[in-house]
């Protein structure tokens, strides 16, 4: 993502002489950084993650030490991460860089003055290594302050291969096909869809999918940015797309009612766990380590096949994705910049791709970087969406709206799911939602 301070990025030298390894340089090694004159300085970085996805991160980290000399330290934030880099400016103890998972909210720090642009050097980068869109969703006002380095793929439908198989059913590629081989897949004793609806976030990315692919991308441009009324007509269409499957008994594992007692991680065992219910699970592609955790081989007992299109429309490719940024009030820009170069490049993302769980939207990262054969595909078909993929909508929008349990769409969906019988109604609550929510 930013800033001055010698990197040597996708092949292409900055400044700093790291040869990405990714891309078959010989590794310079420590003693390269070492005329660097950043030897003992720190970086300080702040992210939500924890667990896992904080121990990979630090392996990225780590190389980025042995690189340059600059040593790092990491602060998890957790949910609450506006709250927490706000608390932090004010106390005079800001990290170097946020990792920000929502659009919506990379725009309220950089409408705030926190963030640091991005020069010249990592625009570059940024420009040769990233489809256009990914530096879009960094750019606020015609700035790009963020670059996006973990990426997820959220138009991946997980599937049981024993219950598709049982059932005679063949992946589909389009949404009727898709409800049919559901129909069929209840018939033989199972459950079509476990659908997460404690967990409004999971309704919003059904929306989502639906709607990008049945009335195209301009206007989900327009919706996101809300110089479209989620009253439009493309709105109701896609709400009476997606109420056809939210209003099947048969298709919805436990009905409505059962699909609101059950949050994300509870709609995943129900097709993956030890006492299946359901054939299909829809969500990104992070439903891979959830299958993985309950014991599933990923590939074999458990696969996706890409969401299907919608009428006439094309297949959608939605993502989600967290942007590094570097924050004016950080205490070593030059250490801070210099980080952002390498996680610019596609050795950086080469290291956490070889632990597992994450997907690059670098387009110069090597997909053999991946672990195994599934994350390879759904890195290939995040890739392979070009300038067609979109951004998390939801995750673009006012929290208020887009982002908040109980409140906005989450809620609204919710509603919707439990009665799918009138979406020129829901449409219009949406419409109010989003109305004070963006003019708030």
């Amino acid at each position: 993502m930013m800033r001055r301070s010698p990197l040597l990025l996708g092949c292409t030298a900055i400044t700093l002489a790291l040869t990405a390894t990714a891309c078959g340089g010989s590794d310079p090694g420590p003693a390269d950084s070492a005329g660097n004159g950043l030897s003992g300085h720190t970086v300080t970085v702040a992210a939500v993650w924890s667990g896992t996805e904080q121990e990979n991160f630090q392996k990225v980290l780590d190389a980025f030490t042995k690189k340059s000399g600059v040593k790092t330290s990491f602060v998890s934030t957790g949910d609450n991460l506006s709250t927490v880099v706000g608390s932090k400016i004010e106390g005079g103890n800001a990290p170097d860089i946020v990792m920000v998972p929502q659009v919506g909210v990379l725009r309220q720090f950089a409408a705030k003055g926190w963030l640091t642009p991005l020069p010249e050097t990592v625009r570059t980068v940024i420009t040769t290594n990233f489809a256009a869109s990914w530096k879009k969703y960094g750019t606020v006002d015609g700035t790009l302050y963020g670059l996006y380095f973990k990426a997820s793929d959220k138009s991946t439908v997980w599937y049981s291969p024993a219950a598709f198989e049982r059932a005679g059913v063949t992946t589909p590629k389009t949404w009727d096909e898709m409800l049919q081989a559901g129909r069929t897949v209840s018939d033989s004793g199972l459950s079509a869809f476990s659908v997460g609806g404690q967990d409004g976030w999971t309704l919003t990315d059904w929306f989502e999918n639906v709607y990008l692919s049945q009335a195209g991308p301009e206007k989900y441009d327009a919706l996101a940015a809300h110089t479209l009324a989620w009253t439009d007509t493309s709105v109701v269409e896609a709400l009476t797309t997606l109420g056809k499957l939210f209003g099947d008994k048969q298709l919805v594992e436990g009905g409505a009612q059962g699909a609101l007692n059950t949050d994300y991680p509870g709609s995943v065992e129900k097709v993956f766990g030890p006492a299946p219910k359901a054939g299909m699970v829809y969500e990104g592609d992070f439903v891979a380590g959830n299958a993985k955790d309950l014991g599933r081989k990923i590939g074999e007992d458990a696969k996706f096949f890409p969401f299907p299109a919608v009428g006439t429309g094309t297949p959608p490719v939605v993502a989600g994705g967290d942007a590094a940024v570097v924050l004016k009030a950080g205490k070593d820009p030059e250490a801070g910049m210099a980080l952002m170069e390498y996680l610019a490049s596609p050795e950086a993302a080469a290291v956490w791709a070889g632990a597992g769980g994450f997907l690059s939207p670098n387009t110069k990262l090597d997909l053999a970087a991946y672990a195994d054969d599934v994350t390879r595909e759904t890195a290939g078909s995040l890739i392979g969406g070009g300038e067609a993929v979109r951004f998390d909508m939801s995750d673009q929008t006012p929290a208020a709206f887009g982002g908040t349990k109980g409140a906005g769409e989450w809620k609204i969906l919710q509603d919707f799911l439990a009665n799918p019988s009138d979406p020129v109604a829901t449409a219009g609550k949406l419409e109010a939602a989003a109305a004070q929510a963006y003019n708030g």
